[in-house]
């Protein structure tokens, strides 16, 4: 299992993560975890497997892109002194080019992306036992889309970064590729972004593999 007894695995990213978590730091009782995959992830290795003693904490942004990580990288991740770090954003990144074509100042190109991203990996890992690194994605099947297309594209960059610092990575896009043989991306996300909790649970699970968990 990637986890050891005691870890602090902290959680960063966009609204993904987000899904009202309590502010400035998500970690406590009373759903300040917020509702998103976090929340599964914590709830089973707290209750399955107990004698860890792990302990988790939610700090998602809302609407961010990985300029804003940068940016609040030391008061949200270093201040809080985790030993992993997961990593789930790129998905505005991408979306801001798409929804709001000309306001081109909120656009992160490939090149700002990989280079941001780089510069987060290469200053944490020191402090840390390791991260999670998991791809953006847009819940269209039809490869040829424009904007799955482009998403592609930042989920190679986040392959390559995490084989390039040998990195534990999860391909999300790729998970809900394989979901989507048997239903329709609308039971999931109305706008193929913001899962609902089955879609919440079944990015968890694929945290859980990743992880290593033992608990059933």
């Amino acid at each position: 299992m990637l986890f050891q007894k005691g870890d602090k695995v902290l959680f960063i990213g966009d609204s993904i993560s987000d899904y009202n978590r309590a502010k400035p730091v998500g970690e406590g009782l009373f759903e300040a975890l917020g509702t998103s995959y976090v929340t599964d992830v914590a709830a089973q290795y707290t209750c399955m497997m107990p004698e860890m003693r792990l302990r988790f904490v939610n700090m998602g942004v809302s609407g961010n892109r990985v300029r804003d990580l940068k940016a609040r990288w030391q008061t949200d991740v270093f201040d809080q002194k985790p030993d992993w770090v997961s990593v789930l954003i790129g998905i505005n990144d991408v979306w801001r080019q798409f929804d709001s074509p000309l306001q081109t100042e909120e656009h992160v190109l490939p090149d700002e992306f990989e280079e941001t991203y780089d510069q987060l990996i290469r200053e944490t890992l020191p402090r840390v036992k390791g991260m999670i690194l998991i791809t953006p994605y847009f819940m269209e099947p039809n490869r040829a889309d424009p904007m799955r297309a482009r998403m592609d594209e930042y989920g190679a960059i986040v392959k390559k970064l995490a084989e390039k610092y040998g990195q534990t990575f999860i391909d999300l896009q790729a998970a809900w590729d394989e979901l989507f043989t048997h239903m329709h991306p609308a039971n999931i996300a109305w706008d193929r972004i913001h899962p609902n909790h089955v879609g919440c649970v079944y990015i968890a699970n694929q945290i859980l593999k990743a992880t290593g968990f033992q608990g059933l």
